[in-house]
Order: C-alpha cells, then structure tokens, then sequence
C-alpha cells in the first residue's frame, strides 16, 4: 500500500525530526500545493473571490494567532485591531509613496510595536485578566480608527487602496491578488511548522505549559513572551495589509470589529490549538459553512422541505452552525485537527486493527 509505515525506521535524530516522515505526507503536500497554485485555471472567479481567496488570507491570520494562543498560551481577543494597523498603515504608506513591498514589512512592524505595548501585560497578568488588556487594545484601537480622520477618514469613511504591485508585476487581476496570498499563507505555514522544532518554539511550550517552571530551566519569560507577541502581532500586520489590499481593496473600520477577533479565536479553537492543519480547517470551517448551511436551508425552504416562517429560516444556519461548534468542542476538544490525524492514522494500519485488551 502507498500510505504506510513500512520501510520508515526511526534510527537517528535527524530521520525522526524530518516534516514528513513518510513519503506519502510529503507528495500530498506537493500535490495540495499545486492544486492551489493552478487554481485560478480550474476554478471560477466567482468562487475563487468569494470563497478560496478568503479562505486563504483567514488561513493566514488564524496561523499568526495560533502562535501567540496555541504555542504561547497567551490569550488575545483583539487580534482584530492587530491586523486593522497593518490595513491602514499599508494603505498611507503606499498613498505616501513608499513600495508596496516596503510597506508591508513597515505594517507588519508597526503592529508588531503596538502589539508588543499591549500585550506586555502578559508579563503580569495571565488568564481572565489579559483577555481584559487585549480587549482594553481592541476597544482602543476601534475608538481610534473611528475619531481621527487622518486615519479613516471618519467614522463612515471607505478608505480604498491605491494600485499596486508586487515585485514589479501588477496586482491587478483576481489571479495576481489570490498568488500573493496563497504565497503569504504558505510563507506563514511553512514558518509554523518549522518554529515548532526550534529552540524558540520549545520555550513557547514550556511557558504555556508552566512559566515557573520554564524559568527555572533557562527559559527567560519576559524575553519569550515579547517575543511572541511581536512575532505573532507581525504576521498578523501584514495579513491584515494582504487582506485589504487582494479582498477588500477598500476599508472600513467595521472590517475590523469586535466580532472579527471572536471569529479569530473560534477559527483557532475549532481548527485545534497550535496545529497547522488545524488553523486552515478552523478557518474554512468558521468562514465557510456558515456559507454552506444558509444555501442548503434555502434550497430545502425552496423545496418545501423545511415548512418553518421565513424569519425563523433567516436564523436557522446560525443555530445549526453553533450547535456544530459546540458538538465539535464536546466531541473532540482539540479540535478538527484531531479528528484529521485519527483519520490520519486509521489508514496507517487500515485494514488490520490494534489488538483490544
């Protein structure tokens, strides 16, 4: 059989600390990789825009708070406000001439140092408390967003996003915007899987799992929790600059509300904490069957399926939507990753059994 542990021996570090212990894992990534790659050949505009392209830059940001949630364990309920300063600081520092970019690794840092204010208060608070100052840098941010004009232009000002391009090709076209996500979503996953085996990673487990402890084996609390924050609040900058300007292409500051950090945080839990798999089906999970689930109730409502009043009907995907998530936390409180990698290992064995005692 293709997918099986057979000839896979485990006889030195460096063979078990590979990506991809099995061959099989390695050309399914290749195979995934190109499939994306072409999509713009194989799949329609509509939905490449509608839902692949989301799906995508999602991915991406569900990624950058998963380091800071599912490694760290620090807690963040304004990653929202992470991503709407990179938006709007990509945006004047284009209009201002700088290249784009340019200005996307400027976003990315100056949500890195705002980000890393706010969330020093990791370094005293944990818990209930630092979902507190997180929240205190959401509310904060909006209220900023909103009442300086140089910043969006009012409250109900659009601030739309100039021309750009993107290593002088023109980000133009539906094909060039969802390349230059997807490349920043890989760059991101990539990134992932590999901090995960370093030095920087392993502290990030240990001050997640215990921070007395860490600290008593070397591991400098103050330094790694800094850290996290920049790192995770820069990739959540650019993400937000990337979703500005190959979705949006105009912004606004209810793109970047309260809701959006709790969609984030659903995206992360759901997926399952510090996973890779998990944040790209977190994130096509929380954006995309909501999608789903009002077109097939719709199409039942329109078949005379479902007899139920047309206001209870505009409610009923929602309520089926929280009741998927609440079975998955129930059912399997690490998330659909879990249920991958159980699916996973199943056909590493498939068709014999583990022996029952």
């Amino acid at each position: 059989m293709f997918y099986r542990l057979s000839g896979t021996y485990h006889t030195s570090y460096q063979a078990d600390r590979k990506l991809w212990k099995i061959p099989t894992d390695r050309w399914l990534v290749i195979a995934l990789l190109v499939l994306a790659a072409l999509a713009p050949l194989y799949v329609s505009p509509l939905y490449l825009g509608s839902y692949v392209l989301p799906w995508v830059i999602w991915s991406a940001a569900a990624l950058s708070l998963t380091l800071l949630m599912g490694l760290a364990g620090q807690l963040h309920f304004g990653f929202a406000a992470v991503m709407a300063i990179g938006a709007y600081a990509s945006i004047h520092l284009v209009r201002a001439g700088v290249p784009f970019e340019l200005a996307l690794l400027l976003s990315g840092l100056i949500a890195a140092v705002i980000g890393t204010v706010f969330g020093g208060a990791a370094l005293r608070v944990k818990g209930l408390y630092l979902v507190m100052a997180t929240l205190a840098m959401q509310y904060l941010v909006d209220w900023v967003v909103v009442n300086v004009p140089a910043i969006s232009g009012g409250a109900h000002a659009t601030l739309r996003t100039p021309d750009v391009g993107f290593l002088f090709l023109p980000i133009d076209s539906l094909a060039s915007r969802y390349w230059l996500a997807l490349g920043w979503a890989v760059a991101l996953t990539v990134f992932f899987m590999n901090v995960k085996r370093t030095s920087f990673g392993r502290a990030l487990v240990a001050i997640r799992d215990k921070d007395f402890a860490a600290a008593v084996i070397g591991v400098d609390p103050f330094r790694t929790k800094l850290t996290a924050f920049a790192t995770s609040s820069f990739m959540g900058g650019v993400t937000g600059a990337i979703l500005a300007f190959c979705f949006y292409r105009a912004v606004t500051p209810e793109q970047f509300g309260f809701n959006v950090s709790i969609q984030l945080v659903a995206m992360v839990l759901v997926g399952g904490l510090g996973s890779v798999i998990g944040s790209w089906l977190g994130a096509g999970f929380v954006l995309l069957a909501p999608i789903f689930l009002t077109n097939l109730v719709s199409g039942l409502a329109a078949g005379g399926w479902v007899p139920v009043s047309q206001n209870f009907l505009s409610h009923l995907p929602l309520m089926i939507y929280g009741a998927m998530i609440i079975g998955f936390l129930l059912l399997e409180p690490l998330g659909l990753a879990k249920i991958y990698d159980n699916i996973r290992k199943y056909f590493l064995v498939w068709p014999f059994r583990h022996a029952r005692s």
